[in-house]
């Protein structure tokens, strides 16, 4: 990514109130540097977030549990509690070091996965999950807060995509490695092997990374001032394409984590994979092409939006529309190889949707509401998308078994194209008062 250093000598209002000369940012500033140690963080979250996955066909086998029981681990477990107090923090982030409160968020939700590799039952293990999401719970809107900082509105689209295809290079992590450490060495040891590497980021972050002046490279003057959280959720709710595009990402997740939670027992049960081949398939689906897909969401989103930035909403929309076709082939053909290439087209543009939505979110409220915004998207989309996502899935697929056998889960898993389409319906409602929400915000 560019670096983006405002020239010295501008002499406009600078940071905390202050009028002076605003210098470039120096190199433990560097944009570039930061946003990269940051993705690394969300890497890691993802990969600690999702490898319950890939692990689901031995947990499942070892501890008897039932789909819906396993959308439970894979949803409200974690979820519920991540939504819920990501609130919070994110009030302490508006008003304190947001890089600290990323530290301390990373290191609990490393500790709490590796203690998941010690449960001896499903309810510890569910304990264990919701301890991940205390820990995950903070740093998302920390690190949208501080990428807002660092880039510019035409070019913040593109950096919190960049940051964001952190999530599938975390799942091509899960997938590849947690498949293959389960096969050869269990699945507990597979927990142990996602929570280290937090931990060792928790140093590079605190001894390499410094927190970042608020509103640095818009050159907004920073008063200190934090206005309540009420506040801030009266000034969202008030923001009507804040209340549709919100929903939108919601409608839009729901399809990508109930797909976390069941494609690798679809794939298991219904095309006869080994867990190998499931880890191997995906990391290179999901892992790569996602990556890759969630890039370009956020970079198309800044190209056009340059232009009109209702393209924030139009990139999603067009994604949602692709998707459709591809998803019942995945999902219904017989042929494994058939179902794997159609697959290619849902896992680009799965995320194409998370660049855009979290730039909106920076740009539609004043600099400290910043993390409180992006707190209030994700607990929208927690709550709506993620949280249900793969219970419902998952008790559709013990309602259809009796009738369905194995297959069940084929047909429960397509409920995601009417979520999506639902998304894009969310996406254009957006568009229509995008620029007027934007305006008031800059007047």
């Amino acid at each position: 990514m560019q670096e983006d250093t405002p020239a010295a000598g501008t002499g406009e209002t600078g940071l905390g109130g202050r009028t002076g000369i605003l210098r470039p940012i120096p190199a433990h500033l560097s944009p570039t540097y930061i946003l990269v140690i940051l993705t690394l963080v969300y890497v890691v979250n993802y990969l600690d977030r999702n490898i319950v996955g890939i692990l689901s066909v031995p947990i499942k086998t070892e501890f008897h549990l039932t789909n819906l029981e396993l959308g439970l681990l894979n949803g409200p477990a974690f979820a519920f509690i991540y939504a819920t107090l990501g609130i919070p923090i994110a009030v302490l982030a508006d008003r304190v070091n947001r890089r600290n409160i990323i530290a301390a968020s990373l290191a609990m939700f490393s500790v709490m996965t590796v203690l998941c590799g010690y449960a001896v039952n499903f309810w510890q293990l569910l304990l264990a999950r919701f301890g991940t999401g205390i820990g995950e719970a903070g740093t998302g809107p920390s690190i949208n807060a501080i990428i807002a900082d660092l880039y510019p509105p035409q070019k913040r689209a593109s950096a919190l995509a960049f940051y964001t295809a952190g999530l599938n290079i975390g799942l091509l992590f899960a997938f590849f490695g947690g498949g293959w450490i389960a096969q050869h060495y269990g699945w507990r040891h597979a927990f142990l092997a996602a929570g280290v590497p937090g931990l060792v980021l928790v140093l590079l972050l605190l001894f390499t990374v410094k927190e970042p002046p608020r509103g640095y490279v818009e050159r907004l003057a920073d008063s200190g001032k934090t206005p309540s959280l009420w506040s801030v959720a009266r000034y969202l709710w008030s923001q009507r394409s804040f209340r549709w595009f919100s929903v939108g990402t919601a409608m839009s997740s729901f399809g990508g984590y109930a797909g976390l939670a069941f494609i690798p027992l679809f794939l298991s049960t219904s095309h006869h994979m080994t867990l190998p081949e499931i880890g191997l398939t995906l990391s290179v689906l999901v892992g790569i092409f996602g990556a890759v897909g969630t890039y370009l969401g956020g970079f198309f989103a800044d190209r056009y939006g340059k232009r009109d930035v209702r393209w924030n909403m139009y990139v999603p929309i067009i994604a949602a529309f692709i998707t459709v076709p591809f998803a019942p082939v995945f999902y219904l053909s017989s042929s494994t190889p058939l179902a794997l290439v159609a697959f290619v087209v849902p896992a680009l543009t799965g995320a194409a949707y998370v660049g855009p939505a979290y730039a909106m979110a920076q740009a539609l409220v004043p600099l400290r509401m910043r993390a409180r915004s992006a707190a209030i998207l994700l607990f929208i989309l927690n709550f709506i998308g993620y949280a249900p996502a793969a219970p419902i899935v998952g008790e559709v697929s013990d309602l259809l078994q009796p009738l369905l056998g194995p297959d069940a889960l084929r047909y429960a898993l397509l409920i995601s194209i009417v979520t999506g389409l639902t998304g894009a319906f969310c996406y254009w409602r957006a568009a229509r008062t995008l620029r007027q929400d934007i305006d008031r915000v800059t007047a």
